[in-house]
């Protein structure tokens, strides 16, 4: 089991910015983590996700050009930066991992296909 663990969450107000980190234990850097969220009363959905190498980073169309997801190997850390935050990004942000092989691409919101999950933090934007 890997333990994953997000902080950053908090309340801002419409057009702030906020950044969640994810920790997934060791070797985060062979791993495809992603970013999910979801709002009461609704779904959960993807986010953000970025893999292990040089593949592009992919992002939902809602958040595309206002998220940065990022990774830190040294630091086992992935990051997602949020700026112009909106009040429809409330919601409970969960951080997800599973092993990737090079061979694999690394872009889907597949919730399934993540083996590890965080318990959440919390984002709420007021307008």
């Amino acid at each position: 089991q890997v333990p994953v663990v997000e902080s950053g969450g908090g309340a801002v107000q419409a057009g702030g910015s906020l950044r969640l980190s994810c920790t997934a234990g060791t070797y985060t850097f062979t791993y495809c983590m992603a970013w999910f969220r979801q709002a009461p009363g609704k779904e959960r959905e993807g986010v953000a996700v970025i893999g292990r190498g040089s593949g592009p980073p992919h992002y939902a169309d809602s958040v595309k050009g206002r998220f940065t997801i990022s990774s830190d190997n040294a630091e086992d850390t992935v990051y997602l930066q949020m700026n112009s935050l909106k009040p429809e990004d409330t919601a409970m942000y969960y951080c997800a991992a599973r092993y990737q092989e090079w061979s694999e691409t690394c872009s889907s919101f597949n919730e399934d296909a993540f083996t590890y999950w965080g318990q959440g933090t919390q984002v709420t934007v007021s307008s």
